[in-house]
């Protein structure tokens, strides 16, 4: 499994590279901020809505501490997504939440 840490995600974010973030946490745990332009799917939902999703895109996912995040990100690997977990969750974020 891919990893990244979140100073690296905001890095990139920083850089204006365009990145598809995929927030696993629950939305009582989103509602207290998020990355700018994370999407929201709850880990109890990855499996029904990953087919919203497109194999040929990278996706990082993110959850709180990087446990729940890690596996999504082993799950949905399994099915053929390109996905990166970021290790440490939003606890080592210090980046811009919204």
């Amino acid at each position: 499994m891919k990893q990244i840490s979140a100073q690296e995600v905001e890095e990139l974010l920083k850089e204006g590279t365009p990145l598809n973030i995929i927030d696993v946490r629950e939305a009582a745990e989103v509602a207290g901020g998020k990355i700018p332009g994370a999407v929201n799917i709850p880990l109890g939902l990855v499996e029904f809505k990953m087919n919203e999703l497109d194999k040929s895109k990278e996706y990082i996912i993110v959850c709180l501490s990087g446990g729940r995040s890690s596996q999504a990100a082993r799950f949905l690997e399994y099915w053929g997504y390109n996905v990166t977990n970021m290790t440490g969750g939003m606890m080592s974020w210090f980046g811009e939440i919204e």
